[in-house]
């Protein structure tokens, strides 16, 4: 499926067509997917899902066109000549601040369409290297054969691509590499744990409270009756805030989203009235 596939599925469970989403899960990819229903689609723009987890099965001796299993074969080569602590040495190397030339079947634009696009109708894509970070990656496991595969699991900013990763693992090695199975465990504050699959929203349609996603993402302040009079209002507030700010009423509703600006607390987007 889709992340679109997703968003239709559930406008029709949830009977509205308020859905969107923030950020795509690949075709091939499981996982958590951030979704926003009827007047929580605003706070999505708001999200600030710099950091993600990923679940991945890399599979070594082996490189395609997509760097997953999705794609054609482009060459194979033997990986009896590795071992695991070579694996691992290597696997390690991609920790940091890394230049990682994103994937050519990614939704990144070019000239206007979308760089999959370009690749299903036969064009040559070549994309600039960008900027990502790997703040960790642990191999969790090593299966050494004529097709070597490890497991690892990833947290990484916003816009990593795990294709990549494997497929300039693979090149380290001096075998290719491609992805067979990426599940991404945590988008921002948001993980498996509050996640619900579609079989499960269809016997039980639950969404996470505005006010719990709100407090998840944002620093919190939680205002007297008068400030939320005026935040009802969408009125400044003469308050010091860090930056942008989830605040609340006295009952814990979850009323709008504030920020800094010229010496007194500014509304965002207002979620009540």
């Amino acid at each position: 499926m889709t992340s679109h596939d997703v968003v239709s599925r559930v406008r029709r469970l949830a009977g509205t067509r308020k859905v969107g989403h923030a950020g795509t899960l690949d075709p091939m990819a499981t996982g958590v997917l951030v979704l926003g229903v009827n007047r929580a689609t605003r706070l999505l723009g708001h999200l600030m899902l710099t950091e993600k987890r990923y679940d991945a099965t890399i599979r070594l001796g082996v490189a395609t066109t997509t760097d997953d299993a999705d794609g054609e074969v482009l060459a194979t080569a033997s990986t009896a000549g590795l071992d695991e602590a070579t694996i691992r040495a290597a696997a390690a190397e991609f920790v940091g601040d890394l230049m990682q030339v994103p994937t050519a079947v990614s939704a990144i634009k070019v000239d206007g369409k979308r760089a999959y696009q370009r690749v299903r109708e036969g064009e040559d894509v070549e994309l600039a290297a960008r900027p990502v970070t790997v703040h960790e990656l642990v191999v969790t496991d090593v299966r050494v054969s004529d097709s070597t595969e490890l497991d690892v699991s990833v947290r990484c900013s916003s816009g990593t691509y795990i294709r990549a990763i494997a497929r300039d693992l693979g090149a380290r090695l001096g075998v290719g590499g491609h992805l067979t199975a990426l599940r991404r465990t945590a988008v921002g504050p948001y993980d498996l744990g509050v996640a619900h699959t579609l079989d499960e929203l269809a016997e039980n349609f639950v969404l996470l409270p505005i006010a719990d996603a709100a407090r998840a993402a944002f620093p919190a302040l939680d205002l007297d009756e008068g400030h939320a009079t005026d935040v009802r209002y969408g009125r400044a507030l003469d308050l010091e805030l860090a930056g942008l700010t989830a605040v609340f009423a006295p009952d814990g509703q979850f009323l709008a989203l504030y920020e800094p600006r010229d010496g007194v607390a500014r509304a965002v987007a207002v979620f009540t009235g």
